[in-house]
């Protein structure tokens, strides 16, 4: 969504085709091919009580990211090229030759960087109908780089919850490096830079009023997230599933309700 709300032009054709490899091809073929090499027992993801994989989810995946390929090439070699980068750095988190996902670091910059500055840029390259150089505009860089920035500082708070899980695979995610408080801090630091970017952004491409929308928009998230921390403090075991999830809804609800606005105003 923050691709169509920055965008300068829109290629309708292209932005409902986009959404569609995205969402209903490239995501769950990641999602289950790296639930198939898991295999969690406890909860993870947007699951409480994950099903038991089977081999069926390992081909399945592999179905839809061949056919995100495919309509990929209807767009253009660049963007399906970039989903194709997506889809094996994507793999490379869970699979056991690779693994990033037992690299706090590696892990957590291919998350980051790949779920948010890279998306954005072949989103950008399909809704506006550009080739890749024409990304590297400054106006298209810098939204791009601040999606990372908010990814890679609320990322570690979706492993929150996992640390034991994780531990018992041997991946040390870079919420367990950080630890339980650890984590809270590192994302409230990460969430400020970020939020301080955007609103810099909104500013200088659009105006006062956006910026400050912004920070309404991101309100609900704020207050939720400090009342989580307070009672995490108080009790380590608050920071599970349940909690996680709600985060996640209320951030990924205000933020897309944010950049609607933006886009349809």
């Amino acid at each position: 969504m923050l691709a169509c709300a920055v965008a300068n032009t829109t290629d309708s054709v292209n932005l409902i085709l986009c959404f569609f490899i995205l969402h209903f091809l490239v995501y769950p073929a990641s999602n289950g091919y790296n639930s198939y090499f898991d295999k969690d027992e406890k909860s993870i993801g947007g699951l409480k009580n994950p099903p038991k994989v089977s081999k069926e989810l390992y081909f399945v995946s592999l179905f839809l990211d061949i056919l995100g390929l495919v309509l990929g090439l209807i767009i253009s070699i660049e963007f399906t090229l970039m989903i194709l980068i997506y889809g094996l750095v994507s793999k490379a988190y869970s699979h056991p030759s690779v693994r990033l996902k037992k690299y706090p670091i590696w892990g957590w910059l291919a998350a980051g960087v790949f779920q948010g500055y890279f998306t954005f840029l072949l989103s950008m390259m399909a809704i506006q109908d550009i080739s890749f150089l024409e990304t590297f505009k400054w106006e298209i860089q810098s939204p791009g780089i601040l999606s990372s920035v908010l990814l890679l500082g609320s990322y570690p708070m979706t492993q929150i919850y996992q640390h034991e899980e994780d531990g018992k695979r041997g991946d040390l995610t870079i919420s367990r490096l950080l630890g339980i408080l650890g984590t809270f801090h590192f994302t409230a630091i990460a969430f400020t830079l970020a939020s301080a970017g955007f609103i810099y952004y909104f500013f200088c491409y659009f105006d006062l009023t956006i910026s400050f929308l912004f920070l309404v928009f991101l309100s609900p998230v704020l207050g939720y997230f400090g009342i989580w921390y307070l009672k995490v403090r108080k009790d380590r075991n608050d920071a599970d599933f349940t909690k996680t999830m709600r985060l996640n809804f209320i951030s990924s609800m205000m933020l897309n309700a944010f950049f609607v606005y933006l886009w349809l105003s």
